[in-house]
């Protein structure tokens, strides 16, 4: 499970030191993104070339070449204005070539789920004239059809991607000519060269396709989901969009979710030699019921790394195969007592003769520095404190490049480690940082951001120095300055078990320590999540404190950037310490004397949704009222990967899986409780909110329900947000105020 990427949801919104007279904020404002920060968008460092990014244009009609040593732009490599043979006006996003020498362009791009997605794609060709200008003409990928996940070969001469669950290869030194290479692919039966559902959404990739370094070999997972479970969600004609089929017959969306104990998709990993035509399967040593969430050619042909998990999740397997012969040898196991955070797999990057590892063997999340063949080398980090990213390695200093929060849970900052040891931090403000080097880790664009200044864009030289600010947003800052926005501060307290949290407070502009306020709670307190970060945002919390009460956000135990133990300690038991530390929360803000203690809400969407009937359900009774919006309400309905990572399967686990479940509970609930849900929510099933409303009902509970149509997890489309947010405000006023 994942919070919901919207900026309307992030919960660090306070602009300490802005203007405290002002004009009131207005909801359709925060609806509408007005106090969103500019961002530059489709930022690629340009393979090749460590000089020199690109970016598409604000209309999506240019990609340009811009200095990484001045942010300036150099050249306009694509424009959809001028390109010959050019069928398309604007363009959703891009890629390059490894090699640099091409452009793959995707317009009419249509989601399919959080990460995946078909499109239209062209090829567009870097090559120049002997005047030096690019030949400017655009080629359709394919005729077949929308596809998904292309990928270049490292020559820039292949192009394989995936439509109906089927690979193609398109050799663009021929004419464009495709061909097939499997045959089997079969919607929800059959998926080759893309993930299932679950492996998708938990995973968090899209494509399962590889080319090998001397582009001679193509490899790709196969997943037969025939005998995984489907799920079935109405559809109905709705409107913003409109579907015409449904208007008189709703119809239905069908498709595979193994939820927690059922069968997962049998994988298993295949190669294509594209010579030969002969396709192989990799004698991974995987179990029956295990995962591989990756696979990736290292820069030696004959090296394909598969990484595997068993079913618990607790054990990290990396294998280097051939993938002719087939064999595979193992070159790294990671274990965990409890589970293997899923952020290994992206942070671990081939080298010529190394490769990188993030594990948090230690108790806190580390940079570890093999051979190729497997050997550890070094411990490249340590400490009480978290690696969050590995940026990447420069083999001519021999300096290690990544993202931490040494200086506290609630920042993040850029760090260089050079070969002798020497650790240097290159972010120089404190606050939330991230960072997108160049080709050569010679530069660096920085994006970095606090609780008073929104998002911050700058180049800089590996050493740190600031060569350029491409935006610092200061326009939205001016605009804010005229509002009468909440202040903003960091708290901490202590438990009555002596655990120390974290939190931030808003209160109202005009906050009088002589009143008595209402409080609204906000959390998500998910494993490994954080809300409590020093980082800019204006929300639908900041327009509830506008409008008098005091909102406070907590990151409970099993939360993220404190360590293993903190993040770890409610594993096969989600829910409890968690619903607890909400409630101690509840309990010390009511001692504040600015605090109506009788007049206390809490709110959450998904983790925290489930947290929200949770907490209110405890047994303390704090909360007068609380929102659930596309709540999990009990770990058996939700899906296999993410539930058994941290609960094991119902059959193993069945009194925690009893605790953990709200309708154990239910008849303890206190306060008055609003359901939301979105009714094609494919994540968070309409099953969760329905079985719990009708618990309720059973029991005699009356609760308010709010359903949308058609709408997925992230409940929006049309007006749908700003209702939403309209009925969230409406129904704490009525219960709060």
């Amino acid at each position: 499970m994942k919070q919901i990427s919207i900026a309307l949801l992030l919960c660090l919104c306070t602009l300490a030191g802005f203007a405290q007279s002002g004009k009131a904020l207005d909801l359709k404002e925060i609806v509408s993104g007005k106090f969103t920060p500019k961002n530059i968008s489709g930022v690629i460092p340009i393979p090749g070339d460590g000089e020199h990014y690109s970016q598409m244009n604000a209309d999506r009609t240019q990609i340009i070449k811009y200095s990484f040593k001045t942010g300036k732009p150099v050249e306009v490599l694509f424009d959809a204005a001028t390109a010959r043979e050019c069928t398309f006006k604007t363009f959703d996003s891009y890629s390059f070539a490894p090699d640099g020498s091409k452009l793959l362009i995707a317009t009419e791009t249509t989601p399919i789920y959080r990460h995946s997605y078909t499109a239209v794609h062209y090829i567009y060709s870097l090559k120049r004239n002997l005047d030096g200008k690019i030949n400017n003409i655009v080629e359709k990928l394919s005729d077949g059809g929308p596809q998904q996940v292309p990928v270049f070969s490292p020559d820039g001469n292949l192009v394989a991607f995936v439509r109906d669950n089927n690979i193609f290869l398109v050799k663009l030194l021929y004419g464009n000519s495709e061909s097939q290479v499997t045959e089997d692919g079969k919607q929800n039966e059959v998926l080759n060269g893309i993930p299932d559902w679950v492996y998708e959404e938990e995973f968090s990739f899209n494509r399962a396709l590889e080319f090998s370094a001397d582009s001679q070999m193509l490899a790709f997972i196969r997943f037969d989901e025939k005998d995984v479970p489907s799920y079935s969600f109405p559809l109905f004609a709705g409107q913003a969009p409109h579907f015409t089929p449904f208007e008189k017959y709703p119809g239905e969306y069908t498709y595979k979710y193994p939820k927690t104990g059922e069968v997962n998709s049998k994988v298993s990993v295949h190669t294509f030699d594209i010579k030969s035509k002969v396709t192989r399967k990799i004698n991974v040593p995987v179990d029956a019921d295990g995962y591989i969430p990756r696979i990736r050619f290292t820069q030696d042909p004959n090296k394909l790394a598969v990484m595997t998990l068993n079913r618990h999740q607790n054990r990290f397997d990396l294998y280097f195969a051939d993938p002719r012969s087939t064999v595979a040898k193992l070159a790294l196991r990671d274990e965990s007592d409890t589970y293997i955070r899923e952020n290994v797999f992206d942070n671990i990057v081939f080298y010529p003769e190394n490769f990188s590892f993030v594990s948090e063997k230690s108790g806190y999340n580390h940079l570890y520095w093999y051979s190729i063949g497997g050997n550890l080398l070094k411990q490249v980090t340590a400490g009480q404190y978290e690696v969050q990213e590995f940026l990447g390695y420069d083999p001519e200093e021999g300096s290690f490049y990544f993202s931490s929060n040494e200086e506290s849970p609630m920042r993040s900052a850029i760090y260089k480690i050079d070969r002798k040891g020497k650790k240097t931090r290159l972010s120089s403000q404190a606050g939330t940082n991230s960072a997108q080097f160049s080709a050569n880790m010679k530069y660096y664009m920085n994006r970095y951001s606090n609780l008073d200044t929104p998002t911050v864009i700058t180049l800089n030289d590996n050493t740190g120095k600031t060569l350029a600010t491409l935006m610092d947003n200061a326009a939205l800052k001016q605009e804010i300055s005229g509002y009468d926005m909440p202040r903003k501060e960091f708290f901490t307290f202590q438990t009555s078990d002596g655990t120390t949290l974290n939190g931030w407070m808003m209160k109202p502009a005009d906050f009088s320590a002589g009143k008595k306020y209402p409080v609204l709670m906000y959390q998500y307190s998910g494993p490994g999540s954080q809300q409590v970060l020093d980082k800019f945002s204006v929300s639908w919390e900041t327009y509830m404190a506008s409008q008098g009460y005091i909102v406070v956000c907590v990151d409970g135990r099993g939360t993220g950037g404190r360590g293993a133990e903190f993040a770890k300690c409610t594993y096969l038991n989600l829910g409890i310490k968690e619903a607890k530390d909400q409630v101690e929360t509840a309990l010390y803000m009511g001692n504040q004397p600015y605090v109506d203690k009788n007049r206390i809400g809490i709110w959450g969407w998904s983790y925290g949704g489930y947290m929200t009937i949770m907490s209110m359900s405890e047994g303390t009774p704090v909360f007068k009222a609380g929102v659930a919006v596309a709540a999990v309400t009990d770990w058996n309905y939700y899906d296999t990967v993410y539930g058994e990572r941290f609960m094991r399967t119902p059959k193993e686990n069945a009194e925690g899986y009893k605790a953990s479940s709200t309708f154990t509970r239910a008849d303890k609930l206190h306060g008055n409780l609003l359901l939301v849900h979105g009714m094609a929510d494919d994540n968070v099933h309409f099953q969760n909110c329905a079985e719990y409303a009708e618990q309720l009902v059973q029991l005699g509970k009356q609760f308010d329900m709010q359903v949308y149509t058609n709408r997925n997890h992230s409940i929006y489309g049309g007006n749908t947000r700003l209702h939403l947010y309209t009925r969230l405000t409406n129904f704490f006023n009525k219960e709060l105020k």
